[in-house]
This record gives structure tokens, sequence and C-alpha cells, in this order.
């Protein structure tokens, strides 16, 4: 058996150079008109020199050091101490160098930091991926028209005897010369007040924790023009596989189920019982996933207008009260969550951890866990002394809450 064997006698790659010759002729500079609109305005970089916090370096003392052994009132009993406490009758006079430093620093100016605190102009939103010829036809055409007025705007006096003043006027508006005709919408002139509410808390509804669900799509199977009676009275039902987080969405059966549901509810106390109760039977529709939520939710608020229980008449002598009779007001409970919803998309493959098709509901007594829960709760509102006592419990030491979700009153058995 024969064996070729080869060697190889070039080791290194040859490399050949090919310099470019210099240029034929000398380089000439070309004058190429530059438009003054496409540099930035000086007032570009205000928003930027408003956040940029100036460094503060200074030693222990503040930059002001004092030393206290020039005050014997310090270290001997009964000595003179007019320099740390002057007269008020007779105060030392004030250096001009000084004087400067007892302004209010709030109605010094509207200019901060060396350029003024008005908003700079703001920019045009040019999307990322936009050819650039359509920018700078915007521009000139910006350009060519006629410069905005600048509107000059009322100076308001913020400084703390003006503020007092206000916040004295408006007890004054609101109670003493309270009048319907001389209130006017800030931004309608037109718009004026029809009529009047105080804005309470909702004692019956803080105890509860309400979240606000937004669907890209109108949910159930029919077209958005039919009613549905069945949407305000679904469940909605965590549910949780290897990889993801979702929400099983139940409705009724028919539309009786429904109103029946509800009109059960609405003939009861909050929190009572029916003796002789049916289960409602809701059914699995679709799931739903999360595309976005918002933990804090400060400025939404549920608002319930009441004009108040009618008064008491003679027959309603000798009974039962239930419930405390309600003044006239708009009460209001904070939104705890907001979430924006949208189909999930159906997979055979997905493995669910406890998947229900139909969930049965009836109403069950509230635990004495349950109920103090919402004593608790409720105490917010209807307890003067809560704060108080709030913080001498967090003065005692760290609270242990649990964590648990609550049933709610409902009874669940599912198939």
């Amino acid at each position: 058996m024969s064996k070729k064997s080869s060697k190889l006698d070039l080791l290194v790659r040859v490399r050949y150079s090919n310099p470019l010759p210099p240029p034929p002729c000398p380089p000439k500079l070309l004058d190429i008109p530059t438009n003054p609109m496409r540099y930035a305005r000086p007032e570009f970089l205000n928003s930027l020199a408003n956040e940029t916090l100036l460094p503060m370096i200074v030693d222990a003392e503040c930059g002001m050091p004092l030393d206290l052994g020039k005050f014997e009132c310090l270290w001997e009993e009964g000595g003179d101490d007019s320099e740390l406490n002057p007269d008020p009758h007779n105060l030392p006079i004030l250096d001009p160098k000084d004087a400067f430093l007892l302004g209010d620093s709030t109605s010094s100016g509207p200019y901060t930091n060396g350029s003024s605190s008005s908003a700079a102009t703001p920019l045009a939103h040019v999307p990322w991926l936009r050819k650039t010829e359509y920018i700078s036809r915007e521009s000139s055409q910006r350009s060519s028209g006629h410069e905005p007025k600048h509107v000059q705007a009322a100076a308001i006096d913020i400084s703390r005897t003006a503020q007092l003043r206000d916040i004295d006027a408006s007890f004054f508006e609101c109670n003493d010369h309270f009048s319907l005709d001389t209130i006017q919408h800030p931004n309608k002139p037109g718009v004026t007040a029809v009529e009047s509410y105080e804005i309470l808390p909702d004692a019956d509804l803080w105890s509860n924790q309400y979240d606000l669900f937004r669907f890209s799509e109108r949910p159930g199977e029919r077209a958005v023009d039919v009613e549905d009676p069945r949407l305000d009275c679904a469940i909605l039902r965590p549910m949780k596989t290897e990889h993801d987080s979702f929400l099983a969405y139940y409705l009724t059966q028919d539309d009786e189920s429904a109103l029946k549901f509800k009109e059960t509810r609405f003939a009861l106390s909050p929190y009572e019982v029916p003796e002789e109760q049916e289960e409602t039977i809701f059914q699995f529709v679709r799931d739903y996933e999360t595309v976005k939520v918002e933990q804090d939710v400060p400025n939404e608020f549920l608002l319930v207008l009441n004009d108040g229980d009618p008064p008491e008449t003679i027959d309603d002598i000798g009974l039962e009260r239930k419930a405390l009779r309600r003044l006239k007001g708009a009460y209001y409970k904070n939104i705890e969550r907001k979430m924006t919803l949208k189909k999930k998309r159906a997979n055979i493959y997905e493995q669910y951890d406890d998947k229900w098709e139909v969930i049965r509901v009836t109403h069950s007594e509230m635990s004495k866990e349950e109920e103090e829960e919402r004593e608790e709760a409720l105490a917010e509102v209807a307890d003067p002394m809560f704060l108080m006592a709030r913080g001498d419990a967090d003065a005692d030491g760290d609270i242990e809450v649990d964590d648990g979700t609550v049933a709610g009153g409902l009874d669940f058995a599912t198939t």
C-alpha cells in the first residue's frame, strides 16, 4: 500500500503592497452656504441647565464655621445671652450686605440657575425611521411662516403671604359666601355650576379594593351594537402556567341569569346573605393577558353622587336601622391598580395548573378574620383616632400583615 506525502514549501503568505499615489492637485477649499436656522438656539440648553444640579462641596460645618468658645453664656451659669437671644424690641442693626437673606426666595423672580424657568419651545416629534428630506421641508416651512406671537402671562404671586391669603379666602368662599352663580369653569367661560356636593370618602366601599380593567376589544361573543347585560357581573380568575401568568374570563350562561344575580344583590344590604339562594353558573369564555399594569393610580377615583337619603317619617320609627342615613355628597374611593388586557392566543400544548370550565357561585357569611380585616380597613375613614393609633403601633414595632387573598364572601364550586 503506497502512502502519499506532501511537503509545504510556502510557510508565510506573501502580501503585496498597493499604495495610492498622491493627489495630482493641491486641496481646494469650497465655500458651502449654511442656513443659520440649522443651528440650535441658546434656549435649547435651558432644560438641561435646570435639571443639572450644581455640586455643593462643603465641609462638615457647611462652609460657615462657628466658634462656640466666644459665647460665655454657653459655658457659665447666669451668663449674658443677649448676643444669642437679642431683645425683639431692641434688635441690633442689620448689615446692608445681609438684608437680602431675609427676603422671600419664592418671589425673587422667574430666573433660576442663571436662566429663565419658563418652558422652552417644544421640539417637533420626529419618528425614528423617517426620511430627512421631509424633516428639512417641514423646518423650511416653519421658518418661512410668520413668527409666533408670545403672549406674556400674568404674574402669579406665590409668596408665603399670598398662599396663606388664598387659603383663608377659600374657606370664606366655600362656607360664608358660597353661591353657585359666582362659580365658573376654569377653562370654559360659558360653563357655570348647576349643583354642588361635598366630597367625602365612601365608607360603604372603603374596605373593598377596586381595580380598573380596560379591554382592547369588547369581551364576549356579541357585536358591539348589541346590549350585553352579562358584562358587569363577570369573573376574572388569575391563572398561571410554567412560563406565563394571565386571567381567565367567565360569563353567565344567559342574560336571565345575570339579571337575576344582580337583582338579588341589589335587593339586599351590603354583606347580607339571602336565606334561600340559588347558585349562579359562570362559563369559561377565553383567556386574557395583561399588556400594561399601573400599580400606582393617584389621580383616578370611583365617584358616587348621592342626593341623600329621604328624611325619616313616622312609619320609620321602631324599625331596625341597618345603616346610617347618608347625607348629600360626592363619595369617592381610590383605585388600587389599572390593567390593560388583550386576548391571549390559544395554545393547545400549554399545560394549565387547574383550569375551570364552569364556576358555580353562591354567597356565604364572612369569617371572623375577614370581618376583622374589613373593620381595620374601614377604620381609616370611620375612626377619628386612626392616625394616632397607627403611629403608636409603628412606634411599638413592626406589624405582621397577612398578604393572602380573601375570597370576599363567595363560595366557588368547580367542575
